[in-house]
Order: C-alpha cells, then structure tokens, then sequence
C-alpha cells in the first residue's frame, strides 16, 4: 500500500491519525486517533478483540468479534466516487459477538455493526 499513499491514492497513517483526531474529545474516533494499527489487512472471518479499554469505557470490557459482511461508507448525494486521498480503513462490518463480559453485547447471535478503523486496532484473538 506504499505505493498507492507515495501517489496520493489512499491516505497514510498519519493523515488517518489526523482525521480521526479531530472528532470531538470522548468520541470512539478521538480515541481510536492514540492506538496503534495493530491489523493492517482484510479482517473478514479473523477473530478480534475490540479496543473497549479506559478512556473509552469506565471499565476494561472484553469483546471479541468476526467481521462477516463489509459496508462502504456513503458517500454525499450528488458525489459519484470517494475524493482522493482515499481513507485507511474505511467503511464498517457487520461482526458476530463471539465472545463477551459486556452486558449490552451478549453472546450468541447478537450482530453489532463495528468501523474498519476500530477493527484495524483491535487484537486477533488466535484459538490455539
């Protein structure tokens, strides 16, 4: 992917570290902005733990999901193709609750709708 930011294509880490950082203080973006990207590919079927840690949350919550259908993000009426510098981890998935201590996301067949930059700093969780 080097390439396609050296041209302007899709925009760099920092610039998605800028963008998200200038959502409002306390939101999940403005947060997402201080972690690492700690899963830089296509995280359709991979077992992830979601980034649900302080300040986000008042309580470290455990919250592991699959990513099983992909949404792009929508684009303004009128507009026919994303502007470039396109964004890192854009859109969001439809994930199954495979596992969780969170009240509000039980375990079996809960579905919960999940950004691809908050998928791209959470942490596989590998079964071995």
């Amino acid at each position: 992917m080097a390439f396609l930011e050296l041209i302007g294509f899709v925009e760099t880490p920092e610039q998605e570290r800028d963008r998200l950082a200038q959502a409002p203080d306390g939101s999940i973006n403005h947060f997402l902005s201080t972690l690492p990207v700690t899963i830089p590919g296509w995280p359709l079927d991979l077992l992830i733990e979601l980034p649900w840690v302080a300040p986000r949350t008042d309580r470290k919550y455990r919250v592991v999901v699959v990513p099983i259908e992909y949404q792009r993000d929508f684009l303004p009426d009128g507009v026919d193709q994303e502007p470039l510098p396109r964004r890192r981890h854009s859109g969001s998935w439809t994930c199954a609750v495979v596992a969780s201590d969170h009240p509000a996301y039980p375990v079996g067949g809960h579905r919960i709708v999940v950004s691809g930059a908050e998928l791209a700093r959470g942490k596989r969780v590998s079964l071995g």
